[in-house]
């Protein structure tokens, strides 16, 4: 039975030692333990996977994937990194660029910008074609220009009140309808996903003046059009008390883990830890720096048991948006420099 015990573990736990991980090798394959039948089979598969929503709102997903192995797991992820179609700014036309950042840079800056609109409404554009036109095409003018205000106090340095427009917002984009376009999509259905996101500062006599067109991708030709932040996932935690923790000791065990982890109840008038959601835990190893209560839990993670975290790229903007736009990569987001018309 001892031995039984065993080989569930190492078929089922990966075991986080004081020292080292334990049975970190997969067991997808026959053979692998006398006794047991690891081959795949597909009926087995669809009784045992399963997929649970957690959390969901604007900016984030948190869901369970259960049942499949580690590389399944990680095709998942690379899916929701780079197969997933979004739109993005593709070609940035310049009229006119009098700002201190550069036409490259810019372009690079515009096309990390989360773009609000549906992609499976959208074509993909013909390698070669130029204009685009409605079916793959989305279109956005922006103009800027900075000037002084005339009503700043004298004596004021703060340059929110001493210019106008000297800060570059997403919320200057206007989206300009091609072709029937303004008949299909509602009023305000296409646009930035932040009106917040700066993309440059001027002063006074500076200017900016451009075209964009926006179209549909995937994250695997550039990193603009990945519709997620991150996209990682984690084995469960398991945490087992291996024997009852009671009075300051179970209050010193709580303190060992992240806030939720370990609760202390009192029951007949004694203080008693249990675990209460082993899932919050970020397995710091704290316990193993207590020399009386790392013998009495014992840490794992479910092998099977995968916890997929998701930042949405298009609504979660705000907490990226700096790493993402000062990215060094090259951008593939075209700067094209055009003649100011003559007057």
């Amino acid at each position: 039975m001892a031995a039984s015990q065993a080989v569930e573990e190492m078929r089922s736990r990966v075991v986080l030692g004081e020292f080292g991980v334990r049975n970190v090798h997969t067991t997808d394959f026959p053979g692998n333990y006398s006794g047991y039948d690891d081959a795949w089979d597909q009926d087995r598969f669809e009784k045992n996977f399963r997929v649970d929503v957690v959390h969901m709102d604007e900016n984030s997903l948190e869901f369970d994937m259960v049942g499949i192995d580690a590389a399944i797991a990680n095709a998942f992820r690379r899916i929701l990194l780079a197969e997933v179609p979004t739109m993005a700014v593709e070609k940035v036309l310049v009229y006119n660029n009098t700002s201190i950042v550069q036409d490259e840079i810019l372009a690079h800056r515009l096309g990390l910008i989360p773009i609000h609109a549906d992609p499976r409404l959208f074509e993909y554009r013909n390698q070669g074609d130029e204009e685009g036109t409605e079916i793959d095409t989305l279109q956005f003018r922006l103009q800027v220009r900075c000037t002084r205000n005339p009503h700043a106090a004298k004596d004021s340095s703060d340059p929110n009140e001493l210019y106008v427009n000297h800060k570059v917002y997403t919320r200057h984009m206007t989206w300009i309808p091609l072709g029937n376009q303004a008949d299909l999509f509602p009023e305000g259905t296409i646009r930035p996903v932040h009106d917040d996101i700066l993309i440059a500062q001027l002063r006074p006599g500076q200017e900016i003046d451009l075209l964009m067109h926006c179209v549909k991708g995937i994250g695997k030709d550039h990193a603009k059009f990945s519709p997620v932040a991150t996209a990682s996932y984690r084995l469960l935690p398991d945490i087992t008390l291996l024997e009852p923790v009671e009075g300051e000791a179970a209050e010193e065990l709580s303190r060992c883990f992240s806030p939720g982890v370990i609760e202390v109840q009192e029951v007949q008038g004694k203080k008693v830890a249990r675990v209460a959601n082993p899932r919050l835990d970020t397995f710091s190893r704290e316990i193993f720096r207590n020399e009386k209560l790392k013998k009495v839990v014992r840490l794992a993670r479910v092998r099977d048991h995968y916890i997929y975290g998701v930042s949405l790229c298009c609504s979660g903007w705000r907490a990226v948006a700096r790493s993402r736009l000062t990215a060094t990569s090259t951008s593939r987001v075209q700067a094209i420099l055009l003649p100011q018309p003559l007057e």
